[in-house]
């Protein structure tokens, strides 16, 4: 089987084409190519599949094959997985997720896409929807105590659950230590959740570091960055307008005032591209 390791200024994804084959037990395939002893090793499996309401739509799986919603790293690097490999000629895009709708616009230079901007939609901070255990009719800036301090945690969602919390500084933080006690506060978060740790350096520029649920510290979420963003919009820290700074590198994040959309901006990497041989009896 071919597929393409990609990387969006962060998460990597293995992406396989869907249109042109047919592919059975996702959530094995899904648990195999994200398998590191195959040296593969990535934060999920991305399909590339054929769609009756947008030009391709997006099937996205976690490590440990439950299918997930919507990631907006993964999200931006299908618009240059389908360009790239000629699956389109369109630099507009409308992909269907599990998410809803979303809608992509490529830059392309010498023939290959070079930077992508998403529009993921609006966030989400209905406790509904989330969702999230609390008594507010929305999760903003809470106090929460978790281990030896107190933060105070914004809840949004985008179809997967996401918390920020601020913080003094990123590079002194125990991201694995508290991102894991958040993430198992089911007191708080049933479904469990996402957390990014955002630092404020001023307010069109912040750092963060992200807490991925079952996976552990990445190099950077763009749908991470956006939920700092609108944290610090609502609490009156950032304007809507923000440099990200992440490990994986930084996306330019907008919070369209007239629209209420999220829209993400930065380039995606095509990491290699390689065969695998998949059982072909799968379990």
């Amino acid at each position: 089987m071919k597929f393409t390791k990609m990387q969006a200024f962060g998460n990597d994804y293995v992406y396989i084409d869907a249109i042109h084959q047919h592919l059975d037990n996702l959530p094995f395939l899904a648990r195999f190519v994200s398998d590191r002893h195959f040296a593969v090793g990535s934060d999920g499996m991305v399909l590339i599949c054929p769609s009756e309401r947008g030009d391709f739509r997006m099937r996205m799986f976690n490590p440990d094959g439950t299918e997930g919603e919507m990631c907006g790293n993964a999200l931006r690097s299908v618009g240059k997985y389908v360009y790239d490999h000629r699956l389109t000629d369109k630099t507009e895009l409308v992909i269907e997720t599990l998410g809803g709708m979303q809608h992509l616009w490529l830059t392309v230079t010498d023939g290959l896409v070079s930077n992508i901007r998403a529009d993921i939609g609006e966030p989400r901070m209905d406790t509904g929807v989330i969702p999230v255990r609390s008594q507010l009719s929305e999760f903003i800036d809470q106090p929460v105590t978790v281990l030896d301090q107190c933060f105070h945690i914004t809840a949004v969602s985008w179809g997967n659950p996401h918390c920020a919390m601020y913080v003094d500084s990123v590079a002194d933080l125990d991201v694995e230590g508290y991102g894991r006690t958040i993430e198992h506060m089911t007191e708080l978060f049933p479904n469990k959740t996402n957390v990014t740790f955002a630092e404020f350096v001023r307010r069109d520029y912040i750092k963060i570091r992200e807490w991925e649920r079952g996976t552990g510290e990445t190099i950077g979420c763009g749908t991470g960055c956006c939920t700092a963003v609108v944290a610090g919009v609502l609490t009156g820290r950032l304007d809507r307008k923000v440099t990200v700074e992440q490990i994986g590198g930084p996306l330019d994040i907008e919070w369209d005032e007239a629209s209420g959309h999220m829209f993400m901006t930065g380039p995606s990497h095509t990491v290699f591209e390689a065969e695998i041989d998949v059982p072909e009896q799968l379990p």
